[in-house]
Protein backbone atom coordinates (compact mmCIF):
# COMPACT_ATOMS: atom_id res chain seq x y z
CA UNK A 1 0.00 0.00 0.00
CA UNK A 2 1.15 3.93 -0.77
CA UNK A 3 0.29 6.30 1.84
CA UNK A 4 -2.19 9.19 0.34
CA UNK A 5 -0.20 12.53 -0.89
CA UNK A 6 -1.98 15.76 -0.02
CA UNK A 7 -1.63 17.59 -3.38
CA UNK A 8 0.93 20.63 -3.91
CA UNK A 9 -0.93 22.45 -6.30
CA UNK A 10 -5.01 22.65 -7.21
CA UNK A 11 -6.19 22.41 -10.87
CA UNK A 12 -8.07 25.79 -11.05
CA UNK A 13 -7.34 27.14 -8.08
CA UNK A 14 -5.44 29.93 -6.68
CA UNK A 15 -1.56 30.27 -6.87
CA UNK A 16 0.02 28.16 -9.10
CA UNK A 17 -1.74 25.87 -11.12
CA UNK A 18 -0.79 22.38 -10.96
CA UNK A 19 -0.82 21.37 -14.63
CA UNK A 20 0.72 18.14 -13.72
CA UNK A 21 -2.54 17.07 -12.74
CA UNK A 22 -4.72 18.68 -15.32
CA UNK A 23 -2.60 17.06 -18.00
CA UNK A 24 -2.41 13.12 -16.50
CA UNK A 25 -5.96 13.62 -15.74
CA UNK A 26 -6.50 13.75 -19.23
CA UNK A 27 -3.79 11.06 -20.56
CA UNK A 28 -5.34 8.93 -17.71
CA UNK A 29 -8.61 9.07 -19.03
CA UNK A 30 -7.83 8.40 -22.32
CA UNK A 31 -5.83 5.44 -20.95
CA UNK A 32 -8.90 4.38 -19.14
CA UNK A 33 -10.93 4.58 -22.28
CA UNK A 34 -9.04 2.19 -24.13
CA UNK A 35 -8.62 -0.33 -21.46
CA UNK A 36 -4.79 0.33 -21.19
CA UNK A 37 -4.93 0.43 -17.64
CA UNK A 38 -7.85 -1.10 -15.68
CA UNK A 39 -10.43 0.88 -13.67
CA UNK A 40 -9.79 0.34 -10.11
CA UNK A 41 -5.82 0.27 -10.35
CA UNK A 42 -3.55 0.06 -8.33
CA UNK A 43 -2.92 3.79 -6.11
CA UNK A 44 -1.33 5.72 -8.13
CA UNK A 45 2.48 6.02 -8.73
CA UNK A 46 3.79 9.67 -8.66
CA UNK A 47 6.65 10.91 -10.26
CA UNK A 48 8.14 14.05 -9.47
CA UNK A 49 10.60 15.58 -12.08
CA UNK A 50 12.75 18.86 -10.68
CA UNK A 51 11.86 22.21 -12.88
CA UNK A 52 14.77 21.76 -15.21
CA UNK A 53 12.46 23.61 -17.95
CA UNK A 54 10.46 25.59 -15.78
CA UNK A 55 6.52 24.08 -14.46
CA UNK A 56 4.75 24.38 -17.86
CA UNK A 57 7.99 23.02 -19.81
CA UNK A 58 9.06 20.35 -17.60
CA UNK A 59 5.33 19.25 -17.53
CA UNK A 60 4.99 19.02 -20.98
CA UNK A 61 8.33 17.21 -21.11
CA UNK A 62 7.59 13.99 -19.22
CA UNK A 63 3.71 13.49 -19.51
CA UNK A 64 4.79 10.71 -22.38
CA UNK A 65 7.26 8.95 -20.23
CA UNK A 66 4.18 8.88 -17.51
CA UNK A 67 1.65 7.19 -19.87
CA UNK A 68 4.13 4.94 -21.12
CA UNK A 69 4.72 3.70 -17.63
CA UNK A 70 0.68 3.56 -16.50
CA UNK A 71 0.35 1.21 -20.06
CA UNK A 72 3.45 -0.83 -19.16
CA UNK A 73 2.13 -1.35 -15.40
CA UNK A 74 -0.77 -1.29 -16.08
CA UNK A 75 -1.51 1.33 -13.06
CA UNK A 76 -1.74 5.02 -12.77
CA UNK A 77 1.14 7.02 -13.11
CA UNK A 78 1.31 10.99 -12.46
CA UNK A 79 4.04 13.26 -13.45
CA UNK A 80 4.37 16.45 -10.65
CA UNK A 81 6.80 19.18 -10.74
CA UNK A 82 7.13 22.62 -9.18
CA UNK A 83 7.60 26.08 -10.23
CA UNK A 84 10.97 26.57 -8.61
CA UNK A 85 13.41 24.34 -7.22
CA UNK A 86 12.51 25.54 -3.49
CA UNK A 87 9.22 24.03 -3.62
CA UNK A 88 10.61 21.21 -5.83
CA UNK A 89 12.96 20.12 -2.54
CA UNK A 90 10.35 20.70 -0.05
CA UNK A 91 7.98 17.96 -1.84
CA UNK A 92 10.82 15.73 -2.26
CA UNK A 93 11.61 15.94 1.75
CA UNK A 94 7.96 15.41 2.18
CA UNK A 95 8.66 11.83 0.55
CA UNK A 96 5.94 12.79 -2.11
CA UNK A 97 7.13 10.78 -4.50
CA UNK A 98 7.53 7.47 -5.88
CA UNK A 99 9.84 7.93 -8.56
CA UNK A 100 11.63 11.22 -8.43
CA UNK A 101 14.06 12.56 -11.32
CA UNK A 102 16.39 15.22 -10.26
CA UNK A 103 19.72 16.81 -9.85
CA UNK A 104 22.79 14.93 -8.57
CA UNK A 105 22.74 17.18 -5.23
CA UNK A 106 19.30 15.91 -4.94
CA UNK A 107 19.60 12.21 -5.45
CA UNK A 108 23.09 12.54 -2.87
CA UNK A 109 21.20 13.83 -0.46
CA UNK A 110 17.48 12.32 -0.88
CA UNK A 111 19.27 8.82 -0.50
CA UNK A 112 21.58 9.51 2.59
CA UNK A 113 18.26 11.24 4.37
CA UNK A 114 15.32 9.50 3.06
CA UNK A 115 16.69 6.35 1.20
CA UNK A 116 15.48 7.38 -2.25
CA UNK A 117 18.12 4.50 -4.54
CA UNK A 118 19.11 5.51 -7.76
CA UNK A 119 18.06 2.82 -11.06
CA UNK A 120 18.89 5.05 -13.87
CA UNK A 121 20.56 8.31 -15.31
CA UNK A 122 19.96 10.60 -18.67
CA UNK A 123 21.28 9.82 -21.78
CA UNK A 124 21.41 13.13 -24.15
CA UNK A 125 22.59 13.12 -27.30
CA UNK A 126 24.14 9.80 -27.10
CA UNK A 127 26.14 11.04 -24.04
CA UNK A 128 25.24 10.06 -20.42
CA UNK A 129 27.49 12.28 -18.86
CA UNK A 130 27.43 16.27 -18.08
CA UNK A 131 29.87 19.21 -17.28
CA UNK A 132 28.99 22.10 -14.97
CA UNK A 133 30.27 24.86 -17.05
CA UNK A 134 30.64 29.04 -16.78
CA UNK A 135 29.21 30.58 -20.14
CA UNK A 136 29.89 34.27 -21.27
CA UNK A 137 29.17 35.91 -24.13
CA UNK A 138 32.22 35.91 -27.15
CA UNK A 139 32.19 39.46 -27.21
CA UNK A 140 32.46 40.00 -23.47
CA UNK A 141 36.09 40.44 -23.45
CA UNK A 142 35.80 38.13 -20.96
CA UNK A 143 38.99 35.37 -21.37
CA UNK A 144 39.74 33.44 -18.06
CA UNK A 145 37.72 32.85 -14.77
CA UNK A 146 40.08 35.00 -13.19
CA UNK A 147 38.44 38.26 -14.84
CA UNK A 148 35.17 37.38 -13.39
CA UNK A 149 36.56 39.17 -9.67
CA UNK A 150 33.81 41.85 -9.63
CA UNK A 151 31.80 40.74 -11.75
CA UNK A 152 27.72 39.83 -11.85
CA UNK A 153 27.50 35.96 -12.23
CA UNK A 154 24.01 34.29 -12.35
CA UNK A 155 23.59 30.35 -11.83
CA UNK A 156 20.59 28.70 -12.71
CA UNK A 157 18.07 27.43 -10.69
CA UNK A 158 19.17 27.36 -6.51
CA UNK A 159 21.90 27.08 -4.43
CA UNK A 160 21.54 23.45 -4.89
CA UNK A 161 22.28 22.66 -8.36
CA UNK A 162 24.53 20.53 -9.11
CA UNK A 163 25.83 21.64 -12.73
CA UNK A 164 24.60 25.31 -12.30
CA UNK A 165 25.77 25.93 -9.12
CA UNK A 166 28.10 23.67 -6.96
CA UNK A 167 30.10 22.52 -10.07
CA UNK A 168 30.23 26.14 -11.50
CA UNK A 169 31.23 27.65 -7.94
CA UNK A 170 33.88 24.67 -7.73
CA UNK A 171 35.23 26.09 -10.87
CA UNK A 172 35.47 29.44 -9.44
CA UNK A 173 36.89 28.50 -6.15
CA UNK A 174 39.65 26.33 -8.40
CA UNK A 175 40.65 29.54 -10.00
CA UNK A 176 40.75 31.56 -5.86
CA UNK A 177 37.00 33.37 -6.26
CA UNK A 178 35.41 33.51 -3.33
CA UNK A 179 32.25 34.20 -1.53
CA UNK A 180 32.30 38.51 -2.00
CA UNK A 181 34.75 38.38 -4.95
CA UNK A 182 31.23 38.63 -7.71
CA UNK A 183 27.63 39.74 -7.15
CA UNK A 184 25.65 36.23 -7.20
CA UNK A 185 22.53 35.97 -8.36
CA UNK A 186 20.09 32.87 -9.11
CA UNK A 187 17.78 32.31 -11.84
CA UNK A 188 14.83 29.93 -12.03
CA UNK A 189 16.58 27.44 -14.50
CA UNK A 190 19.42 27.19 -16.23
CA UNK A 191 18.09 28.12 -19.58
CA UNK A 192 17.15 31.35 -18.09
CA UNK A 193 20.45 31.88 -16.39
CA UNK A 194 22.20 31.56 -19.69
CA UNK A 195 19.83 33.71 -21.42
CA UNK A 196 21.03 36.54 -18.84
CA UNK A 197 24.48 36.47 -20.12
CA UNK A 198 23.63 36.20 -24.18
CA UNK A 199 21.07 39.19 -23.10
CA UNK A 200 23.95 40.95 -21.04
CA UNK A 201 21.83 40.86 -18.11
CA UNK A 202 25.28 39.10 -16.42
CA UNK A 203 28.57 39.05 -17.37
CA UNK A 204 28.55 34.93 -16.74
CA UNK A 205 26.08 32.45 -16.15
CA UNK A 206 26.47 28.86 -14.74
CA UNK A 207 24.85 26.33 -16.24
CA UNK A 208 25.62 22.36 -17.70
CA UNK A 209 26.87 22.12 -20.75
CA UNK A 210 24.32 20.12 -21.87
CA UNK A 211 21.84 23.12 -21.77
CA UNK A 212 23.20 25.07 -24.73
CA UNK A 213 22.08 22.05 -26.75
CA UNK A 214 18.03 22.13 -25.79
CA UNK A 215 15.63 23.44 -27.33
CA UNK A 216 14.47 26.13 -24.97
CA UNK A 217 17.98 27.39 -26.02
CA UNK A 218 18.83 27.13 -29.43
CA UNK A 219 15.55 28.06 -30.61
CA UNK A 220 15.48 31.44 -28.81
CA UNK A 221 18.94 32.76 -29.29
CA UNK A 222 22.37 32.45 -31.29
CA UNK A 223 24.40 29.85 -29.24
CA UNK A 224 27.20 30.94 -31.69
CA UNK A 225 27.69 34.13 -29.79
CA UNK A 226 28.09 32.26 -26.47
CA UNK A 227 31.41 30.37 -25.44
CA UNK A 228 32.34 28.17 -22.34
CA UNK A 229 35.12 29.97 -20.42
CA UNK A 230 35.53 27.07 -18.36
CA UNK A 231 34.08 22.96 -17.42
CA UNK A 232 34.03 21.03 -15.08
CA UNK A 233 35.04 17.20 -15.70
CA UNK A 234 32.40 15.03 -16.53
CA UNK A 235 29.77 13.74 -14.67
CA UNK A 236 27.17 10.56 -14.49
CA UNK A 237 24.18 12.53 -15.85
CA UNK A 238 21.09 13.77 -14.14
CA UNK A 239 19.80 10.38 -12.19
CA UNK A 240 16.05 8.36 -12.00
CA UNK A 241 15.72 7.35 -8.62
CA UNK A 242 12.84 5.10 -6.14
CA UNK A 243 11.18 5.43 -2.87
CA UNK A 244 12.37 2.68 -0.70
CA UNK A 245 8.91 2.24 0.20
CA UNK A 246 8.06 0.70 -3.16
CA UNK A 247 8.37 -3.47 -3.34
CA UNK A 248 11.75 -4.08 -4.16
CA UNK A 249 10.03 -6.32 -7.50
CA UNK A 250 8.08 -2.97 -8.29
CA UNK A 251 11.43 -0.80 -8.13
CA UNK A 252 13.39 -3.45 -10.30
CA UNK A 253 10.15 -3.73 -13.12
CA UNK A 254 10.40 0.66 -13.06
CA UNK A 255 14.14 0.22 -13.76
CA UNK A 256 13.80 -2.36 -16.48
CA UNK A 257 11.19 -0.44 -18.22
CA UNK A 258 12.57 2.85 -18.19
CA UNK A 259 16.46 1.21 -18.97
CA UNK A 260 14.52 -0.52 -22.35
CA UNK A 261 12.91 1.79 -23.65
CA UNK A 262 15.04 3.18 -26.38
CA UNK A 263 14.64 -0.24 -27.75
CA UNK A 264 10.79 0.27 -29.17
CA UNK A 265 9.78 2.53 -31.23
CA UNK A 266 7.31 4.13 -28.82
CA UNK A 267 9.82 4.08 -26.12
CA UNK A 268 12.05 6.19 -28.28
CA UNK A 269 9.35 8.46 -29.44
CA UNK A 270 8.61 9.56 -25.47
CA UNK A 271 12.01 9.67 -24.85
CA UNK A 272 12.44 12.34 -28.06
CA UNK A 273 9.70 14.05 -26.01
CA UNK A 274 11.93 14.51 -23.49
CA UNK A 275 14.82 15.70 -25.18
CA UNK A 276 16.58 11.88 -24.29
CA UNK A 277 18.47 9.46 -26.39
CA UNK A 278 18.04 6.72 -23.61
CA UNK A 279 18.03 5.94 -19.92
CA UNK A 280 20.95 4.43 -18.80
CA UNK A 281 21.28 1.88 -15.67
CA UNK A 282 23.04 3.47 -12.56
CA UNK A 283 23.77 2.84 -9.34
CA UNK A 284 24.82 4.84 -6.12
CA UNK A 285 28.53 4.84 -6.78
CA UNK A 286 28.19 6.78 -9.94
CA UNK A 287 27.78 9.76 -8.17
CA UNK A 288 30.61 9.61 -5.62
CA UNK A 289 32.59 12.50 -7.35
CA UNK A 290 29.69 14.67 -7.35
CA UNK A 291 29.72 14.00 -3.50
CA UNK A 292 33.39 14.87 -3.65
CA UNK A 293 32.85 17.89 -5.28
CA UNK A 294 29.60 19.33 -2.79
CA UNK A 295 32.12 18.11 -0.13
CA UNK A 296 34.74 20.59 -1.23
CA UNK A 297 32.14 23.92 -1.85
CA UNK A 298 29.78 23.21 0.31
CA UNK A 299 31.65 21.77 3.33
CA UNK A 300 28.57 18.83 3.04
CA UNK A 301 29.12 14.93 3.14
CA UNK A 302 26.24 12.65 1.62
Amino acid sequence: MFTSRTSLFQCGGKGVVRLSSCLSRVLLGLLLLLGLVPAGAEETLIIGVFPRYGLRGTIEHFTPLAGYLAMQLRRPVEVRSAPSFALFEEALERGDYDIVHFNQYHYVRSHKYLGYEVIAMNEEGGRASVAGALIVRRDSGIETVAQLKGRHIVFGGGPRAMQSYVVATWLLRREGLQDGDYVQEFAGSPANAILTAYYGKSDAAGAGDVNLNKDVIRKRIETAELKILAQGPRLAHLPWAVSAALPVSLRRQIQSLLTTMHTTETGRQVLTAAELTALRPAQDRDYDPHRHIIRQVLGESY
